[in-house]
């Protein structure tokens, strides 16, 4: 029974990583300014955060990861 709620846990543990950034780590993950991430938000470039309080916004890692994916690569 222990052996398997700790292979549950640790399960989560490995799959755990935050599902939603904030400004600073979407700015450190994708490269760009405060600006520039508003600028393309307007221009519906970049993906909407999502309103976590009335002064609090945060944005989805799978809409971030879908936006990086769709961007073409640079050989």
């Amino acid at each position: 029974m222990q052996a398997e709620v700790t292979a549950s846990v640790d399960r989560y543990a490995v799959a755990a990583k935050p599902l939603l950034l904030r400004m600073k780590a979407v700015m450190q993950v994708t490269g760009l300014g405060k600006s520039t991430i508003y600028r393309l938000i307007a221009s519906q470039r970049f993906p909407s955060p999502v309103r976590l309080t009335n002064s609090v916004v945060a944005w989805r890692l799978s809409d971030l990861e879908a936006w990086t994916a769709s961007k073409p690569q640079s050989k």
